[in-house]
């Protein structure tokens, strides 16, 4: 079997087996089920969640716009692929185009696809997706207003996110923030050449145009009092973020020249951070450490500089620099260190392989144990650091291996807090809000809270919390009880919703027609030939997530994956180059791409059952009642139980189990 690398060649791959050697013994008495050729199980169709949506944080409904790009679901007449695809994805998320560019994909870790040959390119069909909609100007709709109001705190991913979810559902959404740009870390902590500044503004105002209303410049605590919001609005949504960066837990870290990495970003990214000075270090090994870095490099350093154009004091809001001292930057020497080993950074590996082609130098398994000031300015002119010993989940120092490396900024990115001014009240002793698992602040009717303030992580992560939390809200406000979450807590496939579109949803039940429900003389009964219900089909979509191992892998050949263009710059070339360094699939790329998802847990319509079944049981349903999850259905008046349709079904869409 072929590992998951880009490296993978196609003579490399080897022919997959469903049963090795030696396997011929069951695994449980409840399978030995065949009498001769036959059992008594017969099969059904169950639909099971794929690791890649399980993955997803915001919990997309990934395999199902896969399916819509590679033509297999389709969409109504009048509709496009490619907006059909638009809709499905912006259920969960409505984003596609940041986080086509900026997701570490852990969808894509997850596929199953990596025990056949490589992961799908998730990520590359997304961006094609969300920048398709941003191209054809597709809006979003809200439903009839409910006559509630909501008013979100903060307009970062997850704020954003809740105000979509909440107008999706007719309530009023307003947004309270202390920028003039929305946005969030999404603006103000990710660089320009990550998410594209019209990318981001078009994603961001295709929501704020559903009707939602913006208070820009005002922070809740000190501009506006939290009692008067409650006053106003019948639920509160705190959203807002960990944009205040932690200090290095180490003596000397107080220096002007020891800043957080959150704080070095925004400077960047509101246009008055221009150049650094001397060497930069910067500590972390997450993705903002990485963007830190990445961001000091394209800098680049101005030697001499004046005191007034330090970077601390251009960070700290002081000052700003001018253009005619940008013309004298030079390339600027930055390293980063980690704790971690270099193959455990949290940072994606790409981010770390595009850093170091940048001119970043990496170092791992180090940690800081004081700053060391100049006496005479109190600035950090070096940071002492001990190399690490990992053994297991042991870490320790090692003796004498302690250095001073010279240094004329130190950035921390070592974690995030909130900034609670005025709200010191919500603050639970770590920086951060607490929640249950609704999103509900404990304590507190009516008060919400979700994204990074209650656990800095991914954006996707925030978004799918925002989901969440205004499900939440949505409750509230319906003085409805909240219920249990499903044990797989994503956006599913909903096959009742997708017969509605296709006019095949099942007729109104009419007990007083339904005759041959009775027990008859012959003892039957049964619904396999009524219109009002559906039939063989089971949703274990909220349960289960399809392992590799249950589907039909030989079904798949090698197919090499199609990857987007990058323009990484080098270590010469990195001095001011902001330009976006992924280069989008084309249309028919993005087709390819798709069609490489094993559609795993779902019907994508390859015949193999009814190829191979030998009493030609399995059989296409009638084209005017097809559709996708509904393409066969089982003849039980000829089915023998053999199980043949069930090993060759690629998806695992088909199981043995009607008849226990």
């Amino acid at each position: 079997m072929g590992t998951p690398t880009d490296t993978v060649k196609e003579d490399e791959i080897v022919s997959w087996r469903r049963y090795e050697d030696g396997d011929h013994k069951l695994d449980s008495y409840r399978e030995q089920i065949f009498d001769a050729d036959h059992t008594h199980k017969c099969p059904t169709y169950v639909h099971q969640t794929p690791p890649c949506q399980g993955s997803c944080p915001s919990g997309e409904d990934i395999r199902g716009w896969l399916n819509i790009v590679r033509g297999i679901e389709k969409p109504a007449p009048g509709t496009t692929w490619q907006e059909y695809a638009f809709r499905r994805s912006t259920q969960a998320n409505p984003f596609p185009s940041i986080m086509g560019r900026v997701c570490p994909a852990p969808c894509e870790d997850g596929c199953n696809r990596n025990e056949v040959d490589d992961r799908v390119g998730i990520n590359a069909v997304e961006q094609y997706i969300g920048d398709s909609a941003l191209k054809n100007n597709l809006q979003f709709k809200a439903a009839v207003e409910t006559g509630k109001k909501v008013a979100i705190i903060g307009g970062g991913p997850c704020g954003l996110a809740a105000a979509y979810q909440l107008r999706l559902r007719g309530h009023a959404a307003t947004v309270f923030d202390d920028h003039e740009d929305l946005g969030g870390m999404m603006r103000y902590g990710i660089p320009g050449y990550r998410t594209p500044r019209d990318v981001l503004g078009g994603e961001i105002q295709r929501i704020v145009d559903m009707g939602v209303e913006l208070r820009m410049n005002t922070r809740v605590g000190t501009d506006v009092a939290l009692a008067d919001i409650q006053k106003e609005f019948d639920a509160v949504l705190f959203a807002i973020g960990a944009q205040s960066g932690r200090n290095l837990p180490v003596p000397g870290s107080d220096a002007t020249n020891c800043i957080s990495g959150v704080a070095f970003l925004s400077a960047f990214n509101h246009g008055r951070l221009k150049a650094v000075s001397g060497r930069v270090i910067v500590v972390g090994g997450g993705d903002t450490s990485i963007d830190v870095a990445s961001v000091a490099r394209r800098l680049g350093q101005i030697t001499n500089i004046a005191e007034k154009d330090r970077p601390e004091n251009i960070v700290l809001g002081f000052t700003a620099h001018d253009v005619v001292d940008i013309a004298r930057r030079e390339g600027a020497e930055v390293l980063l260190m980690s704790r971690q080993p270099l193959g455990k950074m949290n940072a994606a590996k790409r981010e770390v392989d595009d850093a170091l082609h940048e001119g970043v130098q990496i170092r791992g398994s180090l940690q800081p144990v004081e700053v060391i000031k100049d006496p005479a300015t109190g600035r950090a002119k070096a940071l002492r650091v001990v190399e690490l010993k990992y053994e297991g989940t042991t870490i320790t120092p090692i003796p004498g291996t302690e250095q001073d490396i010279e240094c004329d900024l130190i950035v921390s990115a070592i974690g995030q807090g909130g900034d609670f001014r005025g709200l010191e009240e919500y603050n639970n002793g770590k920086g951060l809000m607490t929640a249950d698992k609704f999103y509900q602040v404990p304590n507190k009717p009516g008060v919400f809270v979700a994204g990074d303030i209650v656990r800095p992580h991914l954006l996707t992560t925030v978004i799918g919390q925002a989901s969440v939390a205004v499900e939440s809200i949505d409750h509230y406000l319906k003085h409805a009880e909240l219920v249990k979450r499903p044990k797989v807590d994503v956006h599913h496939f909903d096959l009742l919703q997708k017969l509605h579109e296709q006019g095949l949803e099942p007729k109104p039940f009419e007990s007083d027609k339904a005759e041959d429900l009775r027990e008859t003389d012959r003892g039957l009964r049964g619904t396999d030939h009524q219109a009002f219900a559906v039939h063989n089909y089971e949703d274990r979509s909220a349960h289960s997530i399809i392992p590799a191992k249950d589907l039909f892998l030989g079904h798949f050949g090698f197919v090499q994956r199609n990857k987007r263009g990058e323009t990484v710059p080098d270590a010469k070339e990195v001095l001011g180059h902001f330009e976006e360094r992924l280069h989008a699939l084309s249309e028919a790329e993005t087709v390819a791409e798709a069609k490489r998802c094993m559609s795993c847990g779902m019907c994508f319509e390859c015949d193999n059952c009814v190829i191979y079944c030998p009493q030609e049981a399995v059989k296409r349903t009638a084209k005017k009642e097809s559709t996708m999850g509904r393409y066969v259905y089982t003849d039980y008046s000829r089915c023998i139980g053999c199980h043949i349709c069930a090993d060759v079904c690629p998806t695992g869409y088909i199981k043995m189990g009607l008849g226990e």
